[in-house]
């Protein structure tokens, strides 16, 4: 048989004459043949000779921070990721760990650490869980302390930067902690299952290595709205292992500055950063976000019908951010700024109207403190972009500006509000005062030239993006990504007329209604520009991350989808998805969706779409609605309706249905007992049979949630 190259036989004759052809027989042809050798020698050497990868590549995606108060040192160095080098290279008795998704978590790492240094004058630190290899914690020794401040979120997941030292603590083999002294504190919501499990998991590695723990774990619980008074507590109990076991003197409280702020008026606007995020998630590269970028919104709808409560429909346009991609699923993170009135409120009332846009620098006084925000800026940017200026007030901060009061019953305010936890809990609850508000009560007709910037800077979380799940199918909209957000308002109890705002909603609402050339229904006002008017003409600073949200592979798998709310977001994807399946001829799975909401004519998003889709897939997709407050009716919730039709979810699952919840985890938490419920039943399971089951169900991937608060 001939080869595949060479489909017929060559006979002598016509090799002798191919032979006669390809000999050289002049110069020309000697020539040409040397040009073609050095070609053909050009060609093989690519990347050995010449052409090489250029190893310093990598530094066309590099973000400048990472340089400037990331990986790298003061000097230029590349920063160690030995922990135990680390305290010794800066001097530090006291590690404080942090894992954190929202922020949080490294915000009372910051705390602790500031109170720790100030109260007892011990050299203590913050670190990154990620900025460090994890078994070099075995390394710390006994002389020094380890504190683990640890969030949970998702089904018991570890925040991203926590991810190495999770693997670490739950794998390693053969590893002693013998030399190693703890404590723990974990930031959780009850409304999950696994509530807590990430610091109580920890704590069992730790223990089950040898670590010496020196008092009872810590734990916060969002669901009760106690957080920060939990962390006060536990707090408390911390100092007081310090004084009664560790022998640390107690000193008096007086603000040593971590940062310094200085002002420079000789910088020029192009060396200042003018509001541009950072980056998602912290100060380092993550594989489940995508950079930041200016993205545009191609389209704005208002999707309730009250006047007095707005949720939005937002289609973006990718088109100008070849990099960004998307899967059905995923999340899409608005970066919103500050509202005009409260960065004015702060500017005023700290005395710096005049000077807002000097420039100002701001650097770590302390080798082992990192700058949160960018720098150089100003204050004005500070305010507006890199700041959250709008959140209550901690109890701890309220005694730390008594220090910085303008007049003494402006110090006897803070210190009596500060000190009397139900009063302080008592007076939020009447009045939701952020910062501003909170230092124009304290001195009303005075302003706060004592309070440094440092202190707000060191003190004030920095700014974080709103994720919001994709409405949208990337099979059907690849470049234009949607979202649906409800506008966060909330009456002040003790004057109805005076609403907090949630920050990106109602950023996202001044931007909608900015489209049709209104303005916002509670005057709000925002630069809507972006620092130096990088978005203009409608666009927002986002990012894209991944998620574990997704559809079956196999498009014949049956779907079970439960959402209340705006959780309804990603199921009209999942929707959508299947449809385009079914008219491209691909055998879908059958669905059932379960939709919770206040009334149909008020809240009920995406109705007529769905009700579209509905008719279209026919008997493939159910649709089943719960409403809460329908006039003259029983309140339904979701749950409620799928006791109703639990024989339908059950036959679902015995076929090999996914089951989707979104939407807020306690009514997460209320649907998974529901199904419980029924599947002991009617398969006469006992409790840990049900627990057996979930819990494989879930490993398998079959059991999905995208739950908040």
């Amino acid at each position: 048989m001939s080869s595949p190259l060479m489909p017929w036989p060559l006979s002598p004759e016509l090799l002798q004459d191919l032979a006669k052809v390809m000999t050289p027989t002049g110069v020309a042809d000697y020539a040409a043949l040397t040009l073609l050798s050095m070609a053909a020698g050009t060609y093989l050497s690519r990347g050995i000779l010449w052409d090489q990868p250029d190893p310093y590549h990598y530094r066309w995606y590099e973000r400048p921070q990472l340089k400037m108060g990331g990986l790298a040192g003061a000097n230029g160095s590349k920063e160690t990721r030995n922990i135990a080098h680390k305290l010794d290279e800066v001097d530090k008795n006291i590690v404080v760990f942090w894992g954190s998704q929202s922020g949080t978590a490294e915000g009372f790492a910051s705390r602790l650490a500031r109170e720790i240094a100030l109260r007892f004058r011990q050299g203590t630190m913050t670190a990154d869980l990620s900025d460090y290899d994890p078994e070099t914690i075995s390394q710390i020794p006994q002389s020094k302390l380890a504190i683990f401040i640890l969030s949970t979120y998702g089904e018991g997941d570890p925040s991203d930067n926590t991810a190495e030292f999770w693997d670490w603590i739950n794998k390693a083999q053969d590893v002693s902690l013998a030399n190693v002294r703890y404590c723990a504190f974990g930031l959780g919501n009850s409304n999950y299952k696994f509530y807590n499990r990430v610091v109580d998991i920890v704590v069992q590695g730790l223990d089950r290595r040898g670590a010496q723990s020196l008092m009872p774990v810590g734990k916060a619980n969002d669901a009760e709205g106690s957080t920060q008074e939990d962390f006060i507590g536990w707090k408390d109990d911390l100092f007081a292992v310090f004084k009664e076991q560790l022998g640390f003197e107690e000193g008096e409280m007086q603000y040593l500055p971590t940062l310094a702020v200085q002002e420079h008026e000789s910088l020029e606007p192009i060396d200042l950063h003018h509001g541009e995020p950072d980056t998602p998630d912290g100060s380092k590269p993550s594989a489940q976000c995508s950079p930041v970028r200016p993205v545009t919104i191609a389209n704005a709808r208002e999707l309730f019908e009250a006047s007095d409560r707005h949720c939005l429909h937002l289609d973006l346009d990718l088109s100008s951010v070849p990099e960004f991609s998307y899967k059905t699923g995923d999340h899409l993170a608005i970066w919103p700024s500050n509202p005009d009135a409260e960065v004015e409120r702060l500017l005023q009332v700290l005395g710096l109207a005049a000077r807002r846009d000097v420039s100002i620098s701001i650097r770590s006084l302390d080798s082992a403190t990192k700058v949160r925000v960018a720098t150089p800026t100003t204050a004005a940017a500070l305010f507006r972009y890199y700041l959250e200026i709008g959140a209550p007030v901690n109890r701890d901060n309220v005694l730390g500006l008594a220090s910085f009061a303008p007049t003494p019953e402006a110090k006897t305010y803070l210190l009596q509000l500060g000190q009397d936890k139900a009063a302080y809990a008592n007076f939020i609850n009447r009045t939701h005062v952020n910062l501003g508000r909170l230092l124009q009560l304290a001195a009303p007709e005075t302003a706060w030239p004592a309070l440094p910037l440092s202190y707000l800077v060191e003190t004030l979380a920095p700014i974080q993006p709103r994720y919001y799940s994709i409405s949208s199918s990337s099979v059907i909209a690849p470049r234009k990504p949607s979202i649906t957000a409800i506008v966060s308002t909330t009456p002040v109890p003790e004057n109805p007329e005076e609403l907090v705002h949630g920050i990106t909603s109602n950023y996202l609402l001044a931007l909608s209604e900015n489209r049709r050339d209104a303005t916002h229904p509670h005057g709000l006002t925002y630069h809507l520009n972006g620092p130096s008017n990088a978005l203009q003409g409608g666009k927002v600073f986002a990012h894209l991350r991944k998620s574990k949200f997704k559809l079956p592979r196999v498009g014949s798998s049956p779907l079970i989808m439960v959402a209340a709310g705006t959780g309804l977001a990603p199921f009209r994807a999942f929707i959508a998805e299947r449809r385009q399946l079914q008219q491209i001829g691909r055998e879908i799975g059958e669905m059932i969706l379960f939709f919770g909401c206040r009334r149909p004519e008020e809240d009920y998003t995406y109705r007529d779409e769905l009700a579209e889709l509905q008719a279209a897939l026919g008997d493939r997709l159910r649709i089943v609605t719960a409403f809460s407050r329908q006039p003259d009716t029983p309140r339904k919730y979701v749950q409620d309706r799928i006791t109703e039709c639990g024989d339908a979810v059950l036959r679902l699952l015995d076929e090999g249905a996914n089951l989707y919840i979104c939407g807020r985890a306690g009514m997460a938490r209320e649907v998974e007992k529901t199904v419980g419920q029924a599947m002991q039943q009617a398969k006469g399971w006992s409790d840990s049979q049900w627990n057996d089951w979930s819990r494989a169900f879930k490993k398998r991937g079959k059991w999905q949630e995208d739950v908040w608060g």
